[in-house]
């Protein structure tokens, strides 16, 4: 049986914009697990931003690859020379379950689940564990809101206007 809910029977309450930022700026070190070689992959753009635009400690967890960005990859949490403050978690479903267990297992403050995850028992689990939770929610688009860097696309442009560029000039 299935924990997934639709958007509209969600209980779980994630928390306020406040309290992300308070998880950020507390973190030291992120563990990306579920980090990808595939440039494609939402987990190695992230990668590439946290590496290269905020000061945490960026930890990537797969077992099955070895390196990415000249980063080495790690097999599993238990692995990595530090505890992680955030778990980010590039999952499926149905392995979150024993994302949450990984993360409590290795005493890390923060599970945070990306963009289109959310698992209601995970939520109760992770509460009961003590950690914070943050859920369907892109740590890199937060960071860089927080941090004044977000544009429409999802990255700063390094232009200030305030008028859209025109399609043609955009190409």
């Amino acid at each position: 049986m299935s924990e997934r809910t639709t958007p509209a029977g969600r209980t779980w309450q994630g928390p306020s914009p406040q309290q992300r930022l308070a998880i950020l700026r507390r973190a030291r070190s992120v563990a990306l697990v579920g980090a990808s070689d595939n440039p494609a992959r939402a987990s190695y753009f992230v990668a590439t931003y946290l590496l290269s635009s905020s000061s945490y400690t960026v930890y990537l967890v797969n077992p099955r690859i070895d390196e990415v960005l000249g980063q080495p990859v790690y097999d599993r949490l238990a692995d990595l020379p530090e505890t992680p403050d955030v778990v980010v978690a590039f999952r499926r479903h149905e392995d979150l379950p024993s994302v949450l267990d990984d993360a409590v297992a290795v005493g890390a403050g923060t599970l945070w689940l990306q963009l289109g995850l959310w698992h209601e028992g995970v939520a109760r689990d992770a509460e009961a564990a003590g950690l914070s939770l943050v859920m369907d929610r892109c740590i890199k688009i937060e960071h860089a809101r927080f941090a004044g860097g977000l544009h429409l696309a999802g990255f700063d442009t390094g232009v200030i206007d305030s008028h859209r560029a025109r399609r043609s000039e955009a190409l």
